[in-house]
């Protein structure tokens, strides 16, 4: 009997509570994408992300190594099975990918072209939300998801040889997805919410109501507004070598709206990880990152335009992510190299009423040389303990050889599971592209970018066809919707698997939100940040 009234009262509360929560909708989630304040509070509507992809179903334990780092992430035979089942409908053969029962939001899909160089495939897919046995999305598995259907562009877009989206397709009940034959390779990331969420089914109708909505939240995401409003603090200074410059922030509540800074000359490409740029909020150290991990340039000068970050062809460095505190703020900028460098620092300083929900900006640097290709192994990015949002990292590697160097997947674990609920399938994919060994080309997307891979950056185009991955690469993640709530903690791992026996750099720069209880186990390392991995010497010289 009691266990029965602890039930009642259980369903009762969580009625309750949802009764409390705005209803999730298209338009709800179109407008949290570009909802910059939102993101540095703990959301309102409870969730956890979570991801169903092609990742070798051999894996299932660190302990098996064999199994653990099979890097078979995808179906092109009848034995492979790294989907979920197959079941028949109307005589007619279905291969289920995803079938996730409850109420939630598809916040991103990935998927591969069949071909490096034909972005095609025959193989068709439909989603089936609530249970309907009609599927309220299908078409070309491709198609429907890289901007030439009907989900436009930005939302959905072709990468490098990806179909990527990021539109949100909410349901109150249930999700499965299907194909009409084997699935390639494939990523279907989404928001698990808690049981009695309101939430506003995905419908076609719906989807054309919001049509004018979704063409003015394209546009800003393809135009950020630069923050003019607010108070300006700044610096202009010439840092020798070990000295710090730092500037104190407006005091008691408020919040940087956007933080600027270029240095004079970037031609010793290595200044951008060995100047290091430091933010205190309330008394506490939250950032420490050299300064082109934290803005996502990498090593050297490689221009980009996301939602989050951009760096301009001039050597402006832009920060968009909103950074609240209660009294206090501080900005500093450290030369940890050897010759003098000349910085020019402005934050944008407004309003901000501090609540409950409201969580500090945290943005840390892990960087190792050398990293050894084998055995196959996990590199930690970071692991948080306590509640926060994991909103993106930007990772730099150095690729001693020509031959591909990112077949690892990303292992992430909310709040202590067991297994991984986010597993994937390859570092470009966790970076919305694929094809790696052929996928050097500069792009950009508010969401995810390479700035920089082999010798091509934005200002220096891929015109030819070549396949080589030397030197340095940048990937950037930033999150929207998939941002990643944890209430205990949170680990994220990236698997070291290159195709060639080598040593290789790593280095990454991390961005959360937290509350002030919340630790990581990132700490400042000025030897590493000088340990900036050399350039092979058959890298080709400018």
């Amino acid at each position: 009997m009691k266990s029965i009234l602890s039930t009642i009262f259980l369903v009762f509360t969580l009625l309750a509570s949802a009764q409390n929560v705005e209803k999730i909708t298209i338009e709800s989630l179109l407008n949290d994408m570009v909802d910059r304040d939102a993101v540095a509070r703990f959301p309102k509507t409870n969730f956890r992300l979570k991801q169903e992809s092609s990742y070798n179903r051999a894996s299932k334990t660190p302990n098996d190594t064999v199994g653990w780092f099979n890097n078979h992430d995808y179906n092109n035979k009848d034995t492979d099975h790294n989907f979920i089942r197959t079941e028949e409908k109307n005589g007619q053969k279905e291969w289920v990918l995803m079938d996730h029962v409850g109420p939630g939001a598809i916040v991103r899909t990935w998927m591969p072209f069949l071909s490096a160089d034909k972005p095609n495939t025959d193989i068709n897919i439909k989603i089936y939300l609530d249970g309907s046995s009609e599927p309220v999305l299908e078409g070309n598995m491709l198609g429907l998801l890289d901007g030439t259907g009907l989900i436009p562009y930005p939302f959905a877009h072709q990468s490098l040889r990806s179909s990527v989206s990021f539109f949100p397709i909410p349901y109150a009940k249930s999700c499965k997805i299907t194909t009409d034959a084997m699935p390639f390779f494939y990523q279907f990331t989404y928001r698990a919410y808690d049981d009695y969420t309101p939430i506003k089914t995905f419908t076609k109708e719906d989807f054309n109501k919001a049509i004018p909505l979704t063409q003015k939240i394209g546009e800003l995401l393809l135009e950020p507004k630069n923050t003019v409003e607010g108070e300006q603090v700044s610096f202009t200074a010439k840092l020798a070598s070990k000295k710090e410059k730092s500037i104190e922030l407006p005091k008691g509540n408020a919040a940087i709206r956007e933080l600027n800074l270029k240095l004079s000359d970037y031609k010793n490409i290595e200044v951008t990880r060995t100047v290091i740029l430091k933010i205190e909020f309330d008394g506490e150290q939250t950032v420490w990152c050299p300064i082109g991990d934290f803005f996502g340039s990498g090593i050297g000068l490689n221009p980009h335009q996301g939602w989050d970050m951009v760096v301009s062809d001039d050597g402006t460095m832009t920060s968009k992510w909103v950074m609240p505190y209660q009294k206090s703020g501080k900005i500093s900028v450290v030369n940890l190299g050897k010759k003098s460098v000349k910085v020019d620092l402005k934050a944008t300083v407004g309003e901000w009423q501090w609540d409950s929900e409201s969580m500090y900006f945290n943005a840390a640097w892990r960087g190792q040389y050398p990293v050894a290709t084998r055995p196959f192994s996990d590199w930690n990015y970071v692991t948080l303990k306590g509640r926060g949002v994991y909103v993106g990292d930007a990772l730099t590697v150095m690729n001693p050889v020509e031959k591909w160097w990112g077949e690892g997947d990303e292992k992430i674990w909310i709040d202590g599971e067991d297994f991984p609920s986010i597993f994937g399938t390859g570092t470009e994919d966790y970076y919305a592209y694929s094809w790696g060994g052929r996928s050097t080309e500069f792009y950009e997307h508010p969401f995810h970018a390479q700035p920089s891979s082999y010798v091509y950056n934005k200002l220096n185009p891929k015109t030819t066809n070549e396949k080589n991955t030397m030197g340095y690469s940048t990937e950037i993640r930033s999150r929207s919707l998939d941002i990643m709530p944890f209430g205990s903690s949170l680990q994220l791992d990236m698997e070291i698997w290159s195709w060639t026996d080598c040593e290789m750099g790593y280095g990454v720069g991390m961005y959360w939100y937290g509350d002030k209880q919340t630790t990581s186990n990132r700490t400042p390392d000025e030897k590493e940040s000088l340990n900036v991995p050399p350039l092979p010497k058959e890298f080709p010289k400018k």
